[in-house]
């Protein structure tokens, strides 16, 4: 039989269609049908400024918008050659939201897991802590899920007074919230037997598809940009790279994968706690501190090709620029090249359309019921995959 999983389809995380060609209740081929989200990022980027592009990369994985903008900003520094000026404080801010915005993202990968595979529990417990996340970003920014915080050469304001105070209250609170997770989830036999062997990733088949992130690690390969290329502020932190080790089955099973979010949680929460140290011992609010004080008036980069990648929640984020001059003919009837603010193209590199594209190798002859556990142990978001 050939079966339609979608769009509609709750457990496909969004407007994705799988057809299935099964025998009986054993899948043979899926083949992933895209295209029903498409949110014209890569237009919008070259119609508008690169200051004003940052709200459309927080469409694209909407789960962790302050990733995307953290990646594109630094880009667009880097090419303006303003990278190096940026302020400490600005940096461990970025760093410090940033982090919070993968805990909350990966808190939805884990409930909605969890619920897909039928534990209810998990996922009201892990909206009610997200919940808190969302309320300090907002606190932050003004905005829930849709940020527009971080800008070129800085920040669009600096954190509220009492916000390194409350995110610290909710480190405390949150820490014994994670172990009663593992408790109920993560250690559970029921959720072990139906993750454990299943959707088995090999490193080197998650090599060759371009897989990155927490489908990467879960494979066994030490892969961490923020470690790998050392950008921003994390050269000075102190974390660990959680990867696949088979503790419950085989190394990149769909277990492993789960289990590296539920560590990276912990090691974005000591991340977290490293920023609010420096925040309130070294790099103080001061009346005079401008979070807009190196934003150039124009941002006009010189000619170039470049490509900027970072660690987003779902893996590697990159764009890749081209800015141009702008050819024009005067009055006279002659030629010029104006410099412009709007890049010629912009090529986004989304993780989630690579992580995606890789569910066809690992889902053959599974069960349907297993293709849902396959499925959300992908983690994938459709605003990233079509862009």
């Amino acid at each position: 039989m050939v079966l339609n999983m979608g769009p509609q389809h709750p457990s496909t995380h969004g407007v994705l269609r799988l057809e299935l060609i099964t025998d009986g209740e054993i899948v043979k081929e899926v083949i992933p049908h895209m295209g029903y989200l498409h949110r014209c990022f890569e237009k919008h980027a070259e119609s508008l400024t690169y200051q004003q592009t940052i709200p459309f990369t927080d469409r694209m994985d909407y789960l962790a918008s302050m990733n995307n903008s953290h990646i594109w900003t630094m880009g667009v520094e880097r090419m303006m050659g303003i990278d190096k000026d940026i302020p400490k404080r600005i940096e461990y801010i970025r760093v410090l939201v940033c982090e919070l915005n993968r805990i909350a993202s990966h808190l939805i990968a884990i409930g909605t897991y969890g619920i897909d595979i039928g534990a209810f529990t998990p996922f009201l417990w892990c909206f009610r802590d997200r919940e808190h996340i969302m309320g300090m970003l907002e606190w932050a920014s003004g905005s829930r899920m849709l940020y527009n915080y971080i800008w070129v050469g800085g920040l669009f304001y600096d954190l509220p007074v009492g916000f390194e105070e409350r995110c610290r209250e909710f480190v405390d609170y949150f820490k014994p919230k994670l172990t009663e997770l593992n408790d109920l989830l993560t250690n559970n036999q029921i959720f072990i037997s139906r993750t454990a062997n299943v959707g088995v990733l090999p490193m080197d088949v998650a090599i060759n598809y371009g897989c990155s992130g927490p489908m990467l690690r879960g494979s066994g390969l030490k892969w961490d940009l923020r470690r790998i290329d050392g950008y921003s502020v994390y050269p000075e932190l102190e974390f660990e790279v959680p990867v696949g080790a088979g503790e419950m089955g085989t190394v990149g099973d769909c277990w492993d994968r789960y289990k590296v979010r539920v560590d990276e949680v912990a090691q974005s929460l000591r991340i977290v706690e490293q920023c609010l140290d420096r925040l309130q011992k070294e790099l103080k609010r001061t009346p005079d501190f401008d979070p807009r004080a190196k934003m150039p008036r124009k941002l006009v980069p010189k000619p170039q090709d470049f490509y900027i990648r970072g660690e987003g929640a779902k893996g590697e984020l990159g764009f890749y620029f081209i800015h141009q001059k702008v050819k024009a003919i005067d009055k006279t009837g002659n030629i010029r090249y104006d410099d412009t603010e709007i890049p010629l193209r912009v090529k986004s590199r989304g993780p989630s359309f690579c992580n995606l594209s890789v569910l066809p190798a690992i889902a053959k002859d599974v069960m349907i019921a297993d293709l849902i556990a396959i499925i959300g142990s992908i983690d994938f978001v459709l605003g990233e995959v079509d862009r």
